[in-house]
């Protein structure tokens, strides 16, 4: 199974529910996180940039395949425990600023 984070926003690019990542560096660009927050933030975008692997390619699971935009959208298997534990650090800043987080599975 694979799960995915996302707040209430839709990304331009994707037409897509915003992903956590984005969620919180918005609250961060708009001066709403404390320093402690920014702070993990940025230990979790640096551990993932160290471990998490960045695609070579793009391709889009829906037709029409030719239109979409080259941008990723983060999906996690439920088995990367140490990811989503990271992931759902994002999820509490969200949540503690009121942000509603839903997460989404499939397979």
């Amino acid at each position: 199974m694979y799960l995915r984070f996302v707040v209430p926003d839709i990304a331009e690019d994707s037409g897509r529910g915003l992903g956590v990542f984005h969620g919180v560096k918005n609250l961060r660009e708009e001066g709403k996180l404390c320093p402690h927050e920014e702070d993990e933030h940025d230990l979790i975008r640096a551990w993932f940039n160290e471990n998490l692997e960045k695609p070579t390619r793009f391709a889009a699971s829906e037709p029409p395949y030719y239109q979409k935009k080259s941008k990723a959208i983060s999906w996690f298997k439920d088995t990367a425990h140490e990811h989503l534990s990271r992931v759902r650090s994002l999820v509490v800043i969200l949540q503690n600023h009121g942000v509603l987080v839903q997460t989404l599975t499939k397979g």
